[in-house]
């Protein structure tokens, strides 16, 4: 599988996390490797807009739609995540992601900025993300998520699985399985054993 290096995120801790996972890892930017593995995580830290101008540079919102249209398998990890939704909104200013799902990354609505630290999860119904990790807490450290889920389906393909988190009294999305597309907000690769129970997970889908 490949982890995409765009110039955002912890590529060295997620590289050793999904090889324990039982990966085998290429970082890599090239557009043709990423098109071409069993499985593609996206990782990102830092600001939506940049993020998304490394992921522009890398051909990154064109291979994800590649991929996803034939049905070969994503995973986001943080800003990785977020970029998989319509827009983000950061500062005043707002930046068009790569538009998968609908929705909009806002700052929280919390006292405490960032959230930072382990928190539960709120999986959804028949999550396969969390199978055996489903009471098990992850590491967020974060100031912006998708408080609302826009995506209205019509009835003949299956809908997402959307689990939740709360930080303070603010509720945001904290994972996302969409067929081949999945996302987290936490860091898997950051959560000891429940992360990589769920890096296993993703990892026996490819």
């Amino acid at each position: 599988m490949v982890l995409l290096d765009y110039g955002s995120g912890n590529l060295r801790s997620a590289e050793r996390a999904l090889t324990r996972a039982g990966a085998d890892v290429t970082v890599t930017a090239a557009p043709e490797q990423a098109l071409a593995a069993d499985g593609l995580v996206v990782p990102g830290v830092g600001a939506f807009a940049a993020c998304m101008d490394g992921l522009h540079r890398v051909r990154g919102p064109e291979i994800i739609g590649r991929r996803l249209a034939g049905g070969r398998p994503v995973l986001g990890i943080c800003v990785g995540h977020q970029v998989l939704f319509e827009r983000g909104l950061e500062h005043g200013t707002e930046t068009a992601g790569c538009a998968e799902w609908p929705g909009t990354v806002e700052q929280l609505s919390a006292g405490v900025l960032p959230h930072n630290g382990w928190n539960t999860v709120e999986p959804a119904p028949r999550s396969q993300m969390f199978a055996g990790v489903e009471h098990e807490r992850f590491y967020f450290v974060h100031s912006y998520g998708v408080r609302r889920w826009e995506l209205v389906t019509n009835g003949r393909t299956r809908p997402p699985l959307v689990s939740w988190a709360t930080h303070e009294t603010d509720r945001f999305v904290a994972a996302v399985e969409n067929g081949p597309l999945w996302a987290t907000q936490f860091h898997p690769e950051k959560s000891g054993d429940a992360g990589a129970v769920l890096l296993s997970n993703w990892v026996k889908q490819l």
